[in-house]
């Protein structure tokens, strides 16, 4: 499968097409704002009509989950949004063996309380199975940087 994916201040599925608004930035902060992420899923011919999981979580530079505090110091969970999504996509009636099917998808949150000068990625994974190019890199600026 390939996957396209971009990091926005919103998205939107409509019609079947993906809407960005301010989308393409990879640095943001230092303080908490909203965001979205925009992804589209092109789904092989041969892999339409069939069902498959989508799981997208965020990760710090080191490759670790990025957790949350729960109600319990003691407690806290992964930032995941996806988890375990199920999807099927059909093949549309006339359409020419092999065209690859797309799936738009678009995630919006509030804002997340991540730590100034650090690094995260979002990674998504597909049965299971992830890519480099199914991971979504960005930065939040230090206290100190200036934001011009």
């Amino acid at each position: 499968m390939k996957v396209t994916m971009l990091l926005a201040d919103f998205a939107q599925v409509s019609d079947g097409k993906l809407t960005v608004v301010g989308g393409g930035w990879s640095l943001t902060g230092p303080e908490m704002t909203p965001f979205g992420i925009a992804i589209l899923v092109q789904v092989p011919w041969d892999q339409a009509n069939r069902r498959h999981t989508l799981r997208l979580e965020l990760v710090d530079a080191d490759g670790q989950a990025v957790t949350l505090p729960g109600d319990d110091e003691d407690e806290s969970s992964p930032i995941v949004f996806l988890d375990n999504v199920e999807f099927e996509v059909g093949r549309p009636a006339g359409i020419k063996p092999g065209t690859p099917l797309e799936l738009p998808i678009a995630v919006n949150s509030g804002p997340l309380p991540l730590d100034p000068g650090g690094r995260y990625e979002w990674r998504l994974t597909i049965d299971g199975e992830g890519d480099e190019d199914w991971r979504l890199a960005f930065s939040v600026r230090s206290e100190e940087e200036p934001t011009a």
